[in-house]
């Protein structure tokens, strides 16, 4: 670490240095700016990396449930003064080789990220972003779209029933049907009474459609300004010629705004607040034992790096892994099936908060859940917790530290989301990056026995800002919602005058005649084929040459290593086969050889950076009825650390034991509580499985193990489970799943520095020399291509739709044509007619040439039928409209935007990896790509004639009770989650 002195360095005259620093464990030098005119921040971290990233991130601090700041999110992307069409956000994802784009309303700040590798496409983005936040044009007619609206159900029928509807209001309505989602939104609102984080900063339904147009307009111009932004920039571009663009493209035409926006601290409760809501089920028969109890407490500032670094410390030592003290009470009490999700610290608001509790409990159980939580907190400080724990704890915080990460977000992007929440608290963004001279502190401290004590008396025993929260189940919930929306939009209508009927009618068409024009695309910038890069940039790898089993990549890690054991798939009974994902899921969270599974959590906590395993199963390139499989058991660690990872990994690979009864009860019962709150979130996922779930064997096989089949068998299993013969049966079963893949054909992956790498390789070839492994009888699955219609019940107050038809494998010539259809179809049709005109958040289409299938899909949608209807249409509008090559070269740019879309290191060395381990070769990718970039209006018009027979089509919907009637006359068989 070193720091710069601002009088030696020189800048734009528009802004001034305020610093420098280098942080050596990020590979970053952070220069820290000011603007001169607005006192708008500038953060900009300097680094050796081509893909840069662009925020500005505003402080946007709601008043009520309306949902202001995410209303103004969306609508403020809908044009703007220098880009007057109807969809710059939109129309530029498609005219972009971006690596990420996006926005985010968080609770007190509102973002607007992108990256990019090509810097004609980071200049094009970025005099976007800047004109659409802080020149927006916000039109009422986008406010309608994207916010909410009033229309008759039937267009110009002024006596139909009134529906509300709109972007935000759906997506919201969404967000909201999740249990976990309103445990949160209600826990916050008694934990912080008065500031901002009291609301929905997303938005709460009922409270949405309260939101004027003219509170959006006051919203704005209050909180959009220079004066309450902050800049943050990642890569190789000097900060000199981002001020340059800054201040040319928007910063010139603003003063410092004399109105500062402030975030207030949260008043005090002197005493314990204890409080009970209730949220929907879909009947009376789910009333049991599904109540959430929650405790959160108010901390301190997360802008106070001592303060943020202890609570982190107090939460891993709390929560860390199975063996934590509160983590291993609340999984093993019979108070409640699992920990609750929201267990552990939040740090991204002005204050923290901690939150333990349980899922699955009853409401009279409260008490005792408080008791028990606060017996284990009474232990800690009174007993401590021994020094190892602490350091094993301290060891994973400089772990995270140090992996460059990416395979989600850029690495640059989540850099700079760790440096925005304190920028716009006040706190100091270099601080909190640099986490080493902290954690050279915390090591002193923990020496101290009494350090870990004091902490859980001050932050939490002692503590009186706490809030119980009983979140129970109601079944007559939903109903009554219904009811209340139903009645109060008889009512609003009643009290409507025909001028104001008319309006309605009007402004109805208004929006739609807005929808289909046709916009001048020309005014927006762009990247067109030629800015592509000509060929992909593969990693490197070398085969040991003591091992030809063990592959090593070198690659640049910043001090960690990467372990993968690849084991051949044996064939498996169906009962085994049925709880491969049990196996997978418990394989490191057991005990092994003749440690506990509390010695194994503490063991991978001190010397790994976790340990996991999955199942990979894949088709043939040329056949996806052909498959073949693997267990992928997968570590990663300090360089230092790298043989400890080996031989832990080697303990567990070999040595795991099923035998610890009760433990693989709690284990069940987490994966079905992770696997019931997903419903919500990737609806339109396990739709799709579900339409999609007999195409192929890999597909049929994903559904009954992941998707919403394998949602209702890890119900039915956890139900039963109280009997001890259904217990000692999954016992054993596991057990000989397990004596048949630890002993399979395995073959090694390691990834590390170029100085590491050998070392690490050469450890484990002497480790695994001497372990025989047998030839199984190779993994297999039945052939299957046949027809789904399935509607799937649950509570949610929105709808996922799919449909899907058989197409061809990724090395069948037509792939590529299908691959770009699935854009075209996206870009040119399906957006506008199932999100912006049907109201639902989002909709697509896409091959997936692994299942040999094409699927559309629909997300948080109000529609159903119609929707469907629409995946019909945009194949006539295919068929039927003249289309231009623009078009087609933007539907191209989307997919090879998505291929060479960068990762971390090590992400990509393990992508390439597993790539060619089922036949992706280097040069299959290649080709493909080729095939993507030669595709023409015509190709997309052929493939979309060949494979489209309604006869074939396949469909699938997760829905709410309440469309019962309406899944059962479109056909479909009905399915209970």
């Amino acid at each position: 670490m070193s720091e710069t002195n601002s009088s030696n360095m020189s800048s734009h005259p528009a802004f001034e240095l305020l610093r420098t620093q280098k942080i050596d464990s990020l590979k970053v030098e952070i220069q820290e700016y000011v603007h001169l005119q607005t006192g708008a921040k500038h953060l900009h971290l300097a680094a050796d990396n081509d893909e840069n990233v662009f925020l500005v991130g505003l402080k946007t601090v709601p008043q009520d449930n309306t949902g202001v700041a995410h209303i103004l999110e969306h609508t403020a992307l809908c044009g703007s003064e220098r880009f007057p069409v109807r969809d710059p956000f939109f129309m530029m994802i498609r005219r972009s080789l971006n690596t990420f784009m996006n926005a985010f309303t968080s609770s007190d700040w509102t973002a607007y990220p992108f990256a990019s590798k090509n810097r004609k496409d980071f200049d094009n983005l970025l005099s976007v972003y800047l004109d659409s936040v802080f020149f927006s044009s916000l039109d009422p007619l986008d406010f309608a779209q994207e916010g909410h609206r009033l229309e008759f159900e039937e267009a110009d029928n002024t006596e139909s029933n009134l529906t509300y509807k709109g972007v935000v209001y759906n997506e919201m309505k969404g967000a909201m049907s999740s249990p976990v989602s309103q445990l949160w939104q209600t826990l916050t609102k008694y934990v912080f009474p008065t500031s901002t984080y009291h609301y929905n900063s997303g938005g709460e339904p009922e409270h949405i459609t309260d939101l004027s147009y003219d509170d959006l307009i006051a919203f704005y111009r209050k909180h959009y300004h220079p004066s309450n932004a902050v800049f943050l920039t990642f890569g190789n571009i000097p900060a000199e010629q981002h001020h340059e663009k800054f201040e040319q493209l928007v910063l010139n035409r603003f003063d410092k705004q004399s109105e500062e926006v402030v975030v207030t601290d949260e008043k005090r409760y002197f005493s314990p607040v204890r409080v009970q809501e209730s949220y929907p089920v879909n009947s009376a028969d789910e009333l049991q034992k599904k109540t959430h109890i929650v405790i959160g407490w108010l901390l301190g500032h997360s802008f106070n790096l001592e303060e943020n670094l202890e609570a982190h410390l107090l939460s891993n030592v709390l929560f860390e892994n199975s063996a934590s003290p509160l983590q291993q009470a609340l999984e093993t009490t019979a108070l409640g099936h699992a920990p609750s999700p929201l267990c552990g610290l939040e740090d991204s608001n002005r204050e923290m908060t901690f939150v333990c509790g349980i899922e699955g409990g009853e409401v009279e159980s409260t008490q005792a859940v408080e008791d028990l939580v606060n017996s284990v907190l009474e232990k800690v400080a009174s007993e401590g917790v021994a020094k190892e724990r602490l350091e094993a704890v301290l060891h994973q915080l400089e772990l995270s530290q140090r992996e460059i990460s990416g395979d989600h977000y850029p690495y640059g992007l989540q850099l700079i989301l760790g440096a925005l929440s304190p920028m716009i608290h006040g706190g100091d963004p270099v601080e909190l990056l640099d986490l080493e001279p902290v954690l050279e502190n915390l090591r002193k401290k923990i020496e101290d026995p009494e350090y870990i004590k004091g902490l859980v008396r001050r932050l939490l025993l002692e503590n009186p800002h706490r809030v119980t929260l009983s979140l129970r189940p109601d079944a007559s919930f939903e109903e009554q919602r219904e009811k209340s929306l139903h009645a109060e939009l008889a009512k609003i209508k009643a009290q409507l005058s025909d001028d104001e009927k008319q309006h309605i009618v009007s402004q109805a068409k208004a929006l739609a005649d807005r929808q289909c024009q046709k916009d001048d695309e020309t005014i927006l910038p762009k990247v067109g084929i030629e800015d592509v890069p000509l060929a992909l940039n593969f990693p490197e790898s070398c085969q040991f040459s003591a091992t030809p089993d063990i592959q090593t990549y070198s690659q640049g890690t910043n001090g960690l290593v990467y372990q993968q054991i690849i084991v051949d798939l044996p064939a498996l009974t169906e009962e085994e086969l049925q709880v491969l994902p049990i196996y997978t899921s418990c394989l490191s969270e057991m005990g092994a050889g003749s440690s506990s599974y509390l010695d194994i959590q503490n063991k991978q906590s001190e010397v790994t950076g976790g340990i996991a395993a999955y199942s990979s199963v894949k088709g043939q390139i040329g056949d996806e009825q052909k498959v073949s499989g693997y267990v992928i058991f997968s570590g990663k660690a300090l360089s230092r650390n790298s043989d400890e990872l080996s031989k832990l990994m080697q303990e567990i690979v070999l040595g795991v034991r099923f035998d610890e009864s009760e433990r693989l009860k709690e284990l069940v019962s987490q994966i079905r509580a992770k696997k019931e709150q997903s419903v919500t979130s990737n609806g339109h996922g396990l739709a799709m499985g579900a339409a999609t779930s007999l195409m192929s064997p890999v597909a049929r096989l994903t559904f009954s193990l992941g998707g919403l089949q394998g949602i209702k068998h890890i119900k039915k299993l956890d139900d039963c489970l109280s009997n001890s013969e259904e217990l000692a049966k999954l016992q054993s079963l596991l057990s000989s799943l397990h004596k048949k893949v630890s002993t399979s054909s395995r073959r090694f992956l390691v990834i590390a520095e170029p100085e590491k790498v050998n070392d690490a390789a050469e450890f484990t070839s002497k480790l695994w020399s001497s372990i025989e492994s047998i030839d199984h009888q190779q993994f297999s699955l039945s052939p299957v291509r046949e027809q789904v219609k399935q509607g799937w019940l649950t509570a949610t107050q929105v709808n996922f739709c799919a449909k899907a038809y058989p197409t061809v494998a990724i090395e069948h010539e037509d792939s590529a044509a299908l691959t770009v259809l699935g854009g075209f179809l996206r870009n040119g049709y399906l957006h506008r007619v199932i999100r912006e005109q049907g109201g639902a958040y989002g909709g697509g289409a896409g091959q997936d040439s692994s299942i040999a299938a094409f699927r559309f899909f629909s997300y948080r949608d109000p529609r159903l039928e119609e929707t469907l209807t629409d995946f019909d249409r945009s194949l006539e509008w295919m068929l039927t409209e003249e289309h231009e090559p623009s078009a087609l070269e933007e539907a191209v740019l989307g997919v090879v935007s998505q291929i060479d879309k960068p990762k971390s290191p090590a992400g990509e060395a393990k992508s390439d990896y597993h790539s060619e381990l089922f036949g992706r070769t280097a040069a299959q990718r290649a080709g493909f790509r080729q095939r993507v970039l030669s595709v023409t209006l015509e190709d997309l018009k052929r493939v979309a004639k060949q494979y489209f027979n309604p006869e074939q089509a396949s469909v699938a919907v997760v829905t709410s009770p309440a469309n019962k009637d309406v899944i059962e006359s479109l056909g479909l068989e009905v399915n209970e989650l």
